[in-house]
């Protein structure tokens, strides 16, 4: 692949971004449903690209027409070197953003983000092992004996809805080497069908929520400006995307805090050889777990091993939250417009009722989830809360953040301190973390298999579920009495 592709792969990334950003600011749907930019470019690329504009092009109906052409049917209008190109970026991409997770971000005490995640970590956990033992049970009982799939497609609807895109690109490898190298297709579809359904009915639900005023901050009243809906910051609402925490004299703050990112993800490749030569020596001809194990989850480590000689040494706090967000966002955008743009219809096509037996199937299992656990395992504000796992479990993590964002806008409950202390326990293993990673390769293992691993993942869908419902759920019951008490004393 000569530099002059890749230059070119990356330009035409920028474009579409910028037509996108076009079409949100001109489009009143996609502006209503909250689309981000990268999925609408993505949407663009996907058009005209080899599975829609270049089939058209090499087809009998485009022979019909007499526009009927072999230059654009192997990559679309933009050509097959490009789409080699794109498809390779979001293996690499996704370390940069789970590298900058936590960079930035002093770690908090463990008391006080105990008391704000438990509660968020159990609905979080309940969440991705229930997609777990939903999926598992549908490979074991229909989509293996009738449609012949492979029973890791169990694993699909967590990889894809709370992994999302980068998750499901970055396993490509992984499914390559389980033979199924399919699923890194269907993966990355299940996190389209996830990140527009929790953009979707996450809107519905906070109308919903705002009219049964299940929510504590935004009333009925309470109105988006149109510059919002187009994704604009006007007036007093701009302000500093970053800190400039060194003179761009000596080293622009951007460069400072992209070397930080790769230091984090080179420690990552560090852990994950020296895990790869361990497992080698010690267990490999058993079982092989992290020879399958992709690097991002361990760049997430290296972030946070990094973050703790940060808060160790930094005494000039050089190090700016918001510009390591800079450059995951930058990452992120270009991530998901590259995966979508190289998304294999034919895949879908040939899998659709598989599909959408999973996808139906963890799209339910997340709205009732919301809907009669949330309440339940929540001790305060439980539609601020719930609605940020609810947005990450279908999408992303930055769902999750939009969705918190619009129920609470100037940060008034603790739904955001909450979210973040539970990643700090809730990252690192699902969401494209370990248990992620490892689920193929332990579903495919004659050593564990499905039916063991759904065992495992219905036992710890049990504790999450006990946790929730029957410890923090008895704090929500004392808060509420509490108030009560407080409200007739100040009566």
């Amino acid at each position: 692949m000569s530099p002059d592709t890749i230059g070119l792969a990356l330009l035409l990334l920028g474009v579409l971004l910028l037509v996108a950003k076009f079409v949100r600011v001109k489009s009143k749907l996609t502006q209503k449903l909250f689309l981000p930019s990268s999925i609408i470019g993505g949407g663009i690329a996907l058009i005209l690209g080899p599975d829609i504009l270049g089939r058209f092009l090499d087809s009998k109906y485009a022979e019909y027409l007499g526009v009927k052409t072999d230059a654009f049917a192997g990559g679309g209008l933009f050509g097959e070197n490009v789409i080699d190109v794109w498809s390779a970026l979001p293996g690499l991409l996704i370390s940069v953003v789970f590298a900058g997770l936590f960079l930035g971000k002093p770690l908090p005490k463990f008391r006080d983000a105990a008391q704000l995640a438990g509660p968020q970590l159990a609905f979080g956990l309940t969440l991705s092992t229930g997609q777990y033992v939903i999926g598992l049970l549908l490979a074991i009982l229909v989509l293996a004996p009738v449609f012949g799939m492979p029973l890791l497609t169990g694993a699909l609807i967590e990889i894809g809805f709370v992994g999302g895109h980068g998750t499901a690109a970055g396993l490509g490898d992984t499914f390559e080497k389980a033979g199924f190298p399919e699923g890194q297709d269907l993966a990355v579809g299940m996190a389209t069908v996830g990140l527009l359904s929790g953009i979707i009915l996450g809107i519905i639900l906070i109308n919903w929520g705002v009219r049964r005023r299940k929510t504590a901050v935004l009333d009925s009243k309470a109105e988006i400006s149109d510059a919002e809906q187009a994704g604009l910051m006007v007036g007093e609402k701009r302000g500093p995307g970053a800190m400039l925490t060194v003179h761009p004299s000596s080293l622009d703050p951007l460069a400072l805090h992209f070397g930080l990112i790769a230091i984090a993800v080179l420690i990552g490749q560090v852990i994950l050889s020296a895990m790869q030569a361990v497992e080698q020596v010690l267990w490999a001809d058993t079982i092989e777990i992290f020879a399958y194990v992709p690097l991002f989850p361990l760049a997430m480590i290296g972030g946070i091993l990094l973050q703790i000689l940060i808060d160790r040494f930094d005494k000039n706090a050089i190090v700016d939250s918001m510009m390591i967000e800079r450059v995951q966002g930058f990452s992120l955008d270009m991530l998901i417009i590259s995966a979508m743009a190289t998304l294999s219809l034919q895949v879908l096509a040939e899998n659709l009722l598989p599909f959408l037996l999973l996808a139906v199937a963890g799209i339910v299992w997340v709205v009732c989830a919301f809907l009669f656990l949330a309440p339940r395992m929540m001790p305060s504000h439980w539609f601020e809360r719930g609605i940020g796992d609810f947005g990450q479990s279908l999408g992303v993590t930055a769902t999750g953040l939009v969705l918190m964002r619009i129920v609470d806008p100037e940060l008034k409950t603790p739904a955001y301190p909450a979210f973040g202390y539970k990643q700090l326990v809730f990252e690192p293993f699902f969401g494209g973390g370990l248990v992620t990673a490892a689920a193929i390769p332990l579903i495919i293992s004659p050593h564990v298999g499905a039916v063991p691993f759904l065992i495992i993942m219905a036992v710890g869908l049990a504790a999450s579920l006990y946790a929730g419902l029957f410890i923090f759920g008895r704090k929500r019951g004392k808060a509420a009495r509490q108030a009560e008490e407080n409200a007739a004393a100040s009566a």
